[in-house]
């Protein structure tokens, strides 16, 4: 019976909405990389199938890092401020609100069982580590190092 329980929560921890806003701006990022001009937010924004609003909104965030400049009117839109070889997955993580790398987390049903305690504890160490790890990760992959895993030419959609 608590094998099925478990079970359950893990098919559930499964379906849990995942936050792609690092990938989504990764996948932008090396787009303006290759891309001979400044990107549209709605071109951006098609290439996502997403509101331009919300491109708009998170390439800001990346603007005020330094990440990537925008130019007004026409023939304006977003370009790279630096090469992808100076832009690792760290910087963006860290650019787009640093977005939590687990969907795991603690319970805090019952805060004074010793048990549940000990669980909790056990856990932040494990996901502490694990996140170090990752972030050590992020830190020495660049752009470039992804970009280069596939041609210079990626068709249109």
């Amino acid at each position: 019976m608590v094998w099925a329980g478990l079970e359950t929560i893990r098919r559930g921890v499964s379906h849990m909405r995942q936050d792609s806003r690092l990938s989504r701006m990764l996948h932008v990022l090396i787009h303006l990389g290759r891309h001979d001009g400044p990107m549209t937010s709605e071109k951006i924004a098609a290439m996502l199938d997403a509101n331009p609003v919300v491109i708009r909104r998170t390439m800001a965030g990346l603007r005020d890092e330094g990440y990537v400049h925008s130019v007004k009117g026409h023939g304006g839109g977003w370009t790279l401020a630096r090469p992808l070889n100076e832009l690792t997955l760290l910087d963006i993580h860290r650019a787009v609100g640093e977005p939590s790398i687990f969907a795991l987390g603690p319970a805090d049903d019952m805060p004074g069982c010793p048990i549940e305690k000990a669980v909790n504890a056990t856990l932040a160490d494990v996901f502490a580590e694990a996140e170090g790890l990752m972030m050590q990760r992020f830190a020495a992959l660049t752009l470039a190092d992804i970009a280069d895993t596939f041609p210079a030419q990626v068709p249109s959609r």
